[in-house]
């Protein structure tokens, strides 16, 4: 028998009443039925569990005894088939989910409905494979959205009934359109977590080079000497070893912190003053860098909130990190001052100086970070430097509540 398309009947088959459907459920129940069916699905963000729910809603929806919804890709190939009424068991002994042959294939070709009373006496019938359950008769429905099909919700073995109504039908296709939203909402907030976890991995990275990795690194340089010391200056060496002993379980401490989603900022709280104070120390320490540090003028650092205060230390730690690496200074200052709503974080080196419009390599993100976190406190970053005359980092932000701020 040739299927029906899009709520044709053959001839002999009693039409239901319009307000009818099979076991005498009026046309308010059927409403009724699929507004809680579509409420079932509409919350669910997760696409996993939303194509199972829809599955095992339509069945329920239309009283058959098994169901599935086959995820078809751009080529129209089914690339997922979410079955509902089998068993686990009962379906690896079936094996391999369908390709789109036979009456599956005919929706996904034509993409219509189809209500057939006999799938074995249908022309376009490929057959069962071995262990599949018996199945007679069939209801199948396109699941689109804007013009673009998604899938399609295949139905079998009408429960009370010889075969699918047209009123399953019609309630089928209401469903396939909230089955469409569902799916496509699903996918969406998959690809923005993806999206988000792709931002994370590198926001993880900046503050891993602006902070942890360039602690290490400040480790490094005080031991660089150690050898030649332990000749010339055994107490000297015994202490830069007891420093860096010190900083390394600080480093520790904050690895802890970061893994744990817990990386609040080591170097002073909420305190600016006293967070530079202890990065002037590390440059100290860690380079033969003489530093002065002036902060009288920072009455308006009190307004920064923690995160505020925090990635301006990080964003200090990156210059400081970049002269103590690159530089080849002397000498250097770092001042902050209030001016108005604005404050302003300066950091002078008197060293070797570089050519900011040049190109980075893809290793030296220290400026790139620096402009990034910048940017993120609604600041504005202004680098002055030239070969053989040293560099000037100026930051400037308005002073309040730190807001992120997003492109």
């Amino acid at each position: 028998m040739r299927g029906r398309a899009a709520g044709g009947a053959d001839a002999g088959t009693p039409r239901p009443s319009p307000g009818a459907r099979p076991g005498g459920a009026s046309l308010s129940d059927q409403l009724e039925a699929l507004d809680a069916a579509t409420r079932a699905i509409a919350g669910v963000l997760d696409l996993e569990t939303v194509l199972q729910l829809i599955a095992d809603t339509v069945r329920q929806l239309v009283r058959a005894e098994y169901a599935a919804l086959g995820v078809v890709d751009t080529g129209g190939r089914i690339e997922r088939f979410i079955t509902s009424g089998i068993g686990t068991r009962e379906r690896e002994r079936i094996g391999a989910p369908p390709r789109g042959h036979g009456l599956l294939g005919l929706i996904i070709r034509e993409g219509r409905s189809y209500r057939i009373a006999s799938i074995v006496g249908h022309p376009d019938s490929y057959g069962f494979p071995p262990n599949h359950p018996a199945m007679s008769s069939f209801l199948g429905v396109p699941v689109s959205v804007g013009g673009r099909a998604i899938g399609n919700l295949y139905l079998t073995n009408k429960l009370g009934a010889a075969e699918f109504s047209e009123a399953d039908q019609r309630l089928t296709e209401r469903f396939a359109i909230h089955a469409a939203i569902a799916v496509e909402r699903a996918r969406l907030h998959a690809e923005v977590r993806r999206l988000a976890l792709v931002d994370e991995r590198d926001r993880i990275g900046k503050d891993l080079h602006d902070g942890i990795i360039q602690a290490i690194y400040g480790v490094v340089l005080a031991l660089e000497d150690v050898p030649e010391l332990m000749d010339s200056d055994r107490s000297e060496a015994a202490s830069r070893i007891d420093r860096a002993i010190d900083r390394l379980n600080v480093v520790t401490r904050d690895i802890r912190r970061f893994i744990v989603g817990l990386a609040a900022d080591e170097t002073g709280g909420s305190d600016l003053a006293a967070g530079l104070a202890g990065l002037v120390e590390e440059l100290r320490a860690a380079a033969a860098v003489d530093v002065e540090l002036d902060v009288t003028s920072a009455q308006g650092a009190e307004d920064l909130d923690a995160r505020g205060v925090g990635e301006l230390l990080q964003l200090a730690r990156e210059a400081l990190s970049n002269i103590a690496r690159h530089s080849g200074a002397s000498t250097a200052r770092i001042s902050v001052a209030s001016e108005g709503t604005s404050l302003s974080l300066e950091i002078a080196d008197n060293g070797r100086g570089f050519d900011p419009s040049e190109p980075r390599s893809a290793g030296h993100l220290g400026l790139r970070n620096m402009a990034r976190r910048a940017a993120a406190l609604g600041a504005t970053l202004a680098i002055d430097s030239k070969a053989g005359r040293g560099t000037r980092i100026v930051v400037t932000m308005p002073v309040g509540p730190f807001e992120e701020q997003t492109d």
